[in-house]
């Protein structure tokens, strides 16, 4: 059991971070298509979603590893 636990940390921790790092990448790029200044946009928005999807992310490697 330990092992299981420890492999769904490790694997949404590595899920979570290339997502913020997908997000936080293309968010200022697409607030400055639709004429909005990025530097504005990027902080809460990308905190907002990265923190709600990251939740998801957990609960879907729970489930899948776990059979929870």
């Amino acid at each position: 059991m330990g092992w299981s636990i420890a492999s769904v940390l490790a694997c949404s921790l590595i899920l979570v971070c290339a997502w913020a790092a997908t997000i936080g990448g293309a968010m200022p790029l697409i607030a400055r298509k639709i004429g909005i200044d990025p530097a504005v946009v990027s902080a809460p928005l990308v905190t907002t979603l990265v923190d709600a999807t990251g939740l998801v992310i957990y609960f879907m490697m729970a489930k899948a590893i776990l059979g929870v």
